[in-house]
């Protein structure tokens, strides 16, 4: 029963995140949701037993979209003003405290309950897990491993790439009179 619930409601975080992600304007937000979505993903490891998997899920994918983030903040438009319209912010708020509430008992629920030693017990006690992982990705699965290692590369290139193009000044290199100036402009083009 636990796991149908956990398994529920993790599906519905997940597709809400990843919606958040492909249907808002917002650069951060998406990047923000992005990354909620990889650890809710990462909890359907944790349900099937596979906590090496979860780890790894949390560590390289989340990582990689928290890289992405710093991309995102550093290419992000900080001169214009952003104007965010909450309807209700004290449902959301509460909303937001219930999910992230019923989040950690799901989380904390396997620790307490009777079957908290079960998921610690490796496959092959002689050498653990991870070594399975391990001899399966260089071995069987080592040609898709590196050709997915190159893909994220080449999109990392190409992202900056099509980044780099789009920015017109360096604010770093600019005085203060000349940063006034351009958010005055900035302002301006925004009221029309």
């Amino acid at each position: 029963m636990f796991e149908i619930v956990a398994f529920y409601l993790f599906a519905f975080l997940t597709i809400g995140m990843l919606g958040i992600t492909v249907f808002t304007n917002n650069a951060l937000y998406a990047l923000s949701s992005l990354a909620a979505g990889m650890i809710f993903i990462s909890a359907f490891f944790f349900l099937l037993d596979a906590d090496f998997l979860g780890v790894v899920q949390i560590v390289v994918y989340t990582g990689a979209v928290m890289a992405l983030y710093a991309f995102g903040m550093m290419f992000f438009d900080s001169m214009s003003e952003v104007k965010e319209k909450i309807a209700n912010p004290r449902l959301k708020f509460v909303l937001s405290g219930m999910i992230a509430l019923l989040v950690v008992i799901i989380f904390v629920a396997p620790l307490i309950g009777a079957d908290a030693q079960k998921g610690l017990y490796p496959v092959h006690p002689e050498y653990g897990n991870v070594q399975d992982v391990g001899v399966v990705l260089f071995t069987k699965y080592l040609i898709p491993f590196e050709v997915a290692a190159v893909m994220l590369l080449v999109s990392m290139i190409g992202g900056i790439i099509l980044a780099s193009k789009k920015m017109d000044t360096n604010l770093s290199e600019l005085s203060e009179e000349e940063i006034d100036a351009l958010q005055e402009e900035n302002t301006a083009k925004g009221s029309k």
